[in-house]
């Protein structure tokens, strides 16, 4: 498996046809993508963090993690490691992801993320959904895990 720098839009294009429940995003500091046997079997997009309070110019969030079902296996956590060096390449000293409570998390563990907070599930209609640039999905009704990679 080989990482290849990505743009935002070539990134975007591989989670609209292959994420399972999420859309595409709106910016990004970098993308990456794996590469096997020259083919794109998955991608990562890095960005700031979603929430302000976390955006404090050393910290960024993997907003998409997106791989096929036939990528090569540990793919995901070759993803995140990857992201990670980058970011800290870059002078960054954490990185951020969330999973649905539902996902076991197995890649960010291989990765060495550590669990450190839970976003309680939110309903339609309410918290920073209200906002008129922001769209209700079905996702949101769940809680989210926060993972972190740090220095």
């Amino acid at each position: 498996m080989k990482i290849r720098n990505l743009t935002l839009a070539d990134a975007n294009e591989f989670v609209i046809t292959h994420h399972r429940h999420n859309k595409k995003v709106q910016g990004h500091k970098f993308s990456i993508g794996i590469v096997e046997d020259g083919f794109l079997v998955g991608v990562a997009i890095i960005g700031r963090p979603v929430s302000r309070h976390m955006d404090d110019g050393v910290t960024a969030e993997i907003t998409r993690l997106c791989v096929l079902d036939d990528s090569p296996k540990n793919s995901c956590s070759f993803l995140y490691r990857a992201a990670w060096r980058a970011w800290s390449a870059m002078g960054g000293e954490r990185i951020i992801t969330y999973t649905l409570e539902s996902e076991s998390g197995s890649s960010l563990k291989g990765a060495g993320a550590k669990v450190v907070a839970i976003s309680p599930a939110w309903k339609e209609g309410t918290g920073w959904t209200t906002r008129s640039n922001r769209e209700w999905q079905p996702v949101h009704s769940e809680s989210k895990i926060r993972w972190e990679i740090s220095r």
